[in-house]
């Protein structure tokens, strides 16, 4: 009986509080804003195309251009002072600054990004239609200058490379006179691969080059005649094609002979110069 009333005083002793402790609540992490790095514009160089003289100033005055983002045209002016390039959007207070090349080149720094917008939106900068100046891209050039580099090699090894047969179509397409001995036919058309190698190389894929060849071959053995009026067949002087006024007989003929209409005629020509070669 001791031992009960003992258990029970004890308990009743024991201090409630722990209990009744209050529940802690758990606290909301607070989020990191994100942060966003707008990237400022770098430095850049504009250079004339052509020269432009110790001092070259570009239009500045009454520029009108279409502004896609409103679909309307509006009129544009560099004012140092002004973050908008429109004169709309201007304030009063709005002052002017020419816009002046010096050897040939124009440094923008990245501080000045209303010089470049006017810049880039002007009608002189080759990117819209201009010629009078661009924007200076020197990894686009350089990938334009490695490009041609390559194209101009690949040139050079066809040059060296094709038989004579596959390069006399190509000198004839190019006007060379093919009367010669081959190592002066070479000597032209690498002159030609290394100043124009993108036209030199696309002209042993195009299907005129060889059918030129076939007409100026043509008339040189005298199967054909090649007369302001047309095309004849030189032994009977049957016309073998018009040429319209204003055209060249050799480029008519040629067209003609890539027709379907003109391929008997092709086959005709290929057969008798066979034959005479």
């Amino acid at each position: 009986m001791e031992q009960q009333t003992r258990r029970r005083a004890t308990a009743t002793t024991q201090p409630a509080a722990a209990a009744e402790a209050p529940v802690k609540k758990e606290e909301k992490k607070k989020s990191t804003p994100i942060k966003r790095v707008v990237e400022a514009p770098t430095s850049r160089v504009y250079q004339t195309v052509e020269g432009g003289g110790i001092v070259h100033m570009i239009q500045s005055k009454g520029i009108t251009i279409f502004d896609e983002d409103l679909g309307q045209v509006r009129e544009m002016r560099y004012c140092p002072n002004e973050p908008s390039i429109w004169r709309d959007e201007q304030s009063d207070s709005a002052r002017k600054e020419a816009v002046v090349f010096r050897d040939g080149n124009l440094l923008v720094p990245k501080s000045k990004p209303n010089l470049m917008e006017y810049l880039d939106r002007h009608p002189s900068n080759t990117a819209n239609g201009g010629n009078i100046f661009k924007l200076v891209d020197n990894k686009k050039d350089a990938e334009t200058n490695l490009e041609r580099e390559f194209s101009m090699s690949e040139a050079i090894i066809a040059v060296r490379d094709k038989s004579i047969d596959e390069l006399l179509p190509v000198a004839i397409y190019f006007g060379m006179d093919i009367n010669r001995n081959t190592s002066e036919i070479r000597f032209d058309l690498l002159q030609k691969a290394k100043k124009d190698p993108s036209a030199f190389l696309s002209a042993f894929d195009s299907p005129i080059v060889k059918v030129r060849a076939l007409v100026k071959q043509c008339e040189s053995y005298q199967i054909i005649s090649l007369k302001p009026d047309g095309a004849y067949w030189f032994d009977s002087n049957k016309m073998i094609v018009a040429n319209p006024a204003g055209h060249e007989s050799d480029d008519t003929l040629s067209r003609f002979l890539m027709t379907e209409k003109g391929a008997t005629t092709h086959e005709s020509l290929q057969e008798r110069l066979e034959k005479l070669s």
